[in-house]
């Protein structure tokens, strides 16, 4: 008879969901967690203490790796990064917003299937490159776009971003992922090797390109549709105004 399985463990999940959704500090949100985990997996307090200031030495050199990026990517955009990105979209008549983002949507997925994750992300790629690009894309095909449209634009390719690491790194060997699922059915025992479970996550991949590529197709048709109507009711409006008499 298979042994059950403690679920309670989970709870810290549910901490740092409802931390998040009510805004409180990130570090006193993570620390909670970790002490509910510790709590609920019946660890003693000194071990769940002991376990927290391992973690926090292991990765205290974490911050420089964040924060050292974030500094290089300000002073490029200082320089006119986005300005340059806007320019060089600009001159490729063809290019489109949705296209634009489907290619970066594949180019993200094969980059994170073979373990290179952080070659996008939203602060070093997202924000200051292609955003840009695809807001020049847009105003070089449309001309002026309204903020709505321009928010719209950039979720977008967040999006994009989001959908192309999060199905391409399932990919990938070696991946953390992988790693806890043939854990887990280890557990329940089913002995599948790790690259079983990578090479069944290409279908999956595959099928989550296609429909955000269907996706950002239909928003290019959505994009000329608004874009057109915010014209013809500019000109209503134009046409509408009454016009003085001159003496």
């Amino acid at each position: 008879m298979q042994e059950s399985i403690n679920l309670w463990p989970l709870l810290g999940v549910a901490v740092i969901a409802a931390g998040f959704i009510l805004r409180f500090n990130p570090m006193l949100v993570v620390a909670a967690a970790a002490v509910v985990t510790g709590l609920a997996a019946a660890m003693p307090v000194p071990q769940i203490l002991a376990a927290i200031g391992t973690g926090f030495i292991k990765t205290r050199a974490l911050p420089l790796i964040i924060l050292l990026p974030l500094a290089v990517i300000g002073l490029l955009e200082r320089h006119g990064l986005r300005e340059h990105a806007q320019e060089w979209i600009a001159r490729i008549q063809s290019a489109t917003v949705g296209r634009l983002l489907i290619v970066y949507l594949l180019a993200r997925e094969l980059t994170a299937s073979v373990g290179l994750t952080s070659l996008g992300g939203h602060p070093q790629m997202v924000r200051p490159m292609l955003a840009p690009m695809a807001e020049g894309a847009a105003e070089n095909r449309y001309g002026e776009i309204s903020d709505e449209v321009r928010y719209k634009i950039r979720a977008y390719c967040a999006s994009a971003d989001n959908v192309g690491v999060f199905f391409g790194e399932d990919i990938f060997v070696a991946f953390g992922a992988i790693a806890l699922m043939h854990t887990f059915l280890l557990g329940s025992g089913i002995d599948i090797a790790p690259l079983h479970i990578a090479v069944w996550g290409i279908p999956t991949a595959i099928c989550a390109f296609l429909i955000h590529s269907a996706r950002l197709l239909r928003f290019d048709r959505w994009l000329e549709r608004e874009v057109r109507a915010g014209a013809e009711a500019a000109a209503r409006g134009v046409s509408s105004q009454p016009t003085t008499a001159t003496e």
